[in-house]
């Protein structure tokens, strides 16, 4: 059911004192709350819950929590804890007085993620967006010309290699077999791990053909595996046989791969992810997804700072000029007018886009360049440390939130982060 909006009447306690009372009310955080629209976002999230039924925790605690989860790059245990002992993050959330007890289970959080849409976040990126211009940190001008660029977002699995894959899929189908009752003739993983570990020493000793017997001796075991589970899963109930489906299917899967397939599995517990190789020598693969971003090219007086203006998790490998239309349709559904002209790097080459209200130019374009154009081009890589400060300052160097949808989420939640924290950076000053 829909939460209850809790207002504050401004009453007071004999035996406590008021939040406002006892904070610093000049603290950036709790300014940044006055400028919060919460009724706004209150009407944004109402949609997402039921009429009926018990009714749910306060929308404004749970975004409050999300959002500064993601201002201070903390988790979701760790922004719980630091709730019940900070009486600015009680005042951001809404609390009148001073709370001794958290209000909710840490499990909420996720409740709360599944339960909207990624496309909701929207309104709070435009929200952080409506602040950054009230508090002159961002003007109107600014919107005009945009930076526009993809990075990675990397997955939380281990580095996949095929003995891992191999071991791992022989540890899960055995225990799913054994959960639904199967009784199987061996499991193989004492061999599968002895094996597993051999393949590492050969590898790191350059010795491939000693690493490929032991893959094989890997592989011919998950086959046997499967073989058995297939055997014996006539004689289980219908439920329990659609509960060990998912893990034979993937294990025939990495049991059947090889390289450069291209829906080769990665990782047993995120089947979205995806490997994406962006030309680094440090890092020349990464596996996760594409994150296309977008911020202001020049920023107007002292004040003014960079904000993401545009953020969308991309799954599928998309090249980049191909993600051009989104992003630009994107910044004008979220400002609300498109940008007078787009700066990218040269990985958009062959875009063969032509937007009439936006001139597009890439970093290594000489034709048709004016001396003010070339200024701008100069200034594309001025979204790079943006990028980089989302990843290392927020919470999108290592996405932990599960699936696709956990992908979108952890995406936009983090620029939002970013946001925010420009504007307390602003208001500090």
């Amino acid at each position: 059911m829909r939460p209850k909006k809790s207002k504050d009447g401004g009453e007071q306690d004999l035996f406590r004192s008021r939040l406002d009372q006892i904070i610093n009310m000049k603290h950036p955080l709790a300014r940044l709350c006055e400028l919060v629209d919460w009724e706004r976002l209150d009407n944004h999230f109402a949609p997402y819950y039921a009429d009926k039924g018990r009714s749910g925790l306060p929308i404004r605690l749970m975004v409050g929590l999300h959002l500064l989860k993601h201002i201070y790059a903390l988790s979701d245990e760790d922004v719980c804890a630091q709730w019940e002992e900070n009486p600015y993050f009680q005042y951001f959330c809404g609390e009148t007085f001073f709370q001794h007890r958290f209000p909710l289970e840490r499990s909420s959080l996720t409740h709360f993620r599944n339960r909207i849409d990624p496309a909701a976040l929207d309104g709070v990126l435009q929200e952080s967006l409506a602040i950054a211009c009230e508090v002159g940190a961002l003007k109107l001008k600014d919107l005009r010309k945009v930076a526009i660029d993809t990075t990675v977002q990397e997955k939380n699995v281990t580095y996949p290699t095929d003995h891992g894959l191999l071991r791992k899929a022989i540890h899960k189908l055995g225990a799913a077999a054994r959960k639904v009752g199967i009784k199987l003739r061996q499991s193989y993983v004492r061999v599968a791990q002895k094996a597993s570990i051999k393949v590492g020493r050969y590898l790191h000793a350059n010795q491939k053909r000693r690493a490929k017997r032991e893959l094989k001796f890997m592989r011919v075991r998950l086959g046997r595996l499967i073989r058995d589970v297939e055997r014996k899963i006539e004689t289980i109930t219908d439920e329990a046989s659609l509960r060990l489906q998912d893990s034979l299917r993937k294990a025939r899967h990495i049991w059947k791969q090889k390289r450069k397939d291209p829906d080769y599995l990665y990782s047993w517990h995120a089947p979205e992810v995806e490997c994406i190789g962006k030309g680094k020598a440090r890092h020349p693969y990464e596996f996760g997804n594409k994150v296309s971003l977008a911020t202001n090219l020049h920023t107007s007086g002292k004040a003014g700072k960079h904000f993401v203006l545009h953020v969308q998790a991309l799954h599928g490998r998309p090249y980049d000029g191909h993600t051009l239309k989104r992003a630009l349709d994107h910044i004008k559904q979220i400002v609300g007018r498109s940008p007078d002209r787009a700066v990218a790097d040269d990985g958009y080459r062959g875009h063969k886009l032509n937007e009439p209200s936006t001139r597009i130019y890439l970093s290594k374009q000489k034709r048709g360049v004016t001396l003010e154009i070339k200024r701008d081009i100069k200034r594309r890589s001025v979204i790079e440390p943006i990028i980089g400060h989302i990843k290392n300052d927020g919470l999108m160097a290592r996405n932990y939130l599960k699936g696709r949808k956990g992908d979108h989420l952890n995406a936009i939640f983090a620029s939002i982060g970013f946001n925010f924290r420009q504007i307390l950076s602003s208001m500090a000053t």
